[in-house]
């Protein structure tokens, strides 16, 4: 081979390495990492509607992975280490969310609960400060639990102790759920204000027009502007019953049930509560069952 001409080829490559001018590289340390997020949902496009939400639309997430039954979930989570796991609270195919939670040793990862039970999440989500999402996923309403767990990540990798209150808080939540999420105290709007009373004080309630009364222990009675349908859904169904169309009873002062001359529920004080004639049936049921 002609020396000249390998010389002459040498001089020709390309160096590989040239100078880079380092105020023009990109500033990766105040870049913010992008938490690991999972999917759990037994519904495959739910699954797919929630990353493609995710990956569009909400900043700071990558999602790394999808899981649909709670064997799949417990094998993603163990491999892929997410930092964020998105939830179905309530698996149509009878897979808990709950469940994997409580099947999980090593949980170091925030949750977002994603449900279609409107009930659950407004009377027992907000409460325990757990984040959570309703079907049909709202944007906007996804972007703001998004933002939520990013604000509350650093808290987890400063403190991972912390895990152990947060997981706590959910198991709350569960319980709370097991009850459906009903709550101690009833607040009541008015003019000067808004007056807070306990349940459990509650005897019985009775409808007055579009308003209704609401009866104490005490003996004492406070007229609410809401309806009686609306207590009927604030209400516990497990302790107040609705024996009539204008009457609900708290279980816990009720006496005896009467049937001789009528149809009647007898209170702890004596007070007669008519109870329909449509609702005997379920009502002796319910009794039944106490």
């Amino acid at each position: 081979m002609n020396s000249d001409l390998m010389v002459q080829t040498t001089s020709q490559l390309i160096p590989i390495f040239t100078s880079i001018d380092s105020d023009k590289l990109p500033d990766t340390k105040n870049t913010p990492m992008k938490l690991r997020a999972l999917v759990i949902d037994d519904e495959e496009l739910a699954r797919k509607n929630l990353t493609m939400l995710l990956d569009e639309y909400c900043e700071g997430i990558e999602v790394i992975g999808q899981a649909g039954n709670i064997k799949e979930a417990k094998e993603k989570i163990s491999e892929l280490k997410p930092q964020v796991i998105f939830l179905d609270i309530r698996m149509p195919s009878g897979s808990e969310g709950f469940d994997l939670l409580e099947s999980i040793e090593d949980r170091n990862f925030m949750v977002v609960f994603v449900t279609a039970f409107k009930d659950y999440a407004l009377r027992a989500f907000n409460a325990n400060a757990i984040h959570y999402v309703l079907k049909p996923v709202d944007i906007e309403d996804l972007q703001q639990a998004v933002e939520k767990v990013k604000e509350a990540s650093a808290t987890f990798t400063e403190n991972p102790e912390n895990y152990t209150t947060y997981f706590e808080s959910i198991k709350n939540l569960s319980e709370s759920i097991e009850t459906q999420g009903y709550g101690h105290k009833v607040a009541i709007a008015h003019t000067k204000g808004i007056k807070l009373i306990d349940i459990e004080d509650i005897m019985y309630l009775e409808a007055s027009g579009n308003c209704t009364m609401i009866y104490f222990t005490d003996g004492k009675r406070y007229l609410d502007t809401r309806t009686l349908k609306v207590y009927e859904g604030i209400l516990n169904p497990a302790i107040f019953y609705r024996v009539h169309k204008s009457h609900i009873i708290n279980l816990n002062y009720l006496k005896e049930y009467l049937n001789e001359d009528g149809h009647f529920a007898v209170l702890n004080n004596g007070k007669l509560v008519p109870v329909a004639r449509n609702r005997v049936s379920s009502f002796v049921k319910t009794l039944k069952s106490l």
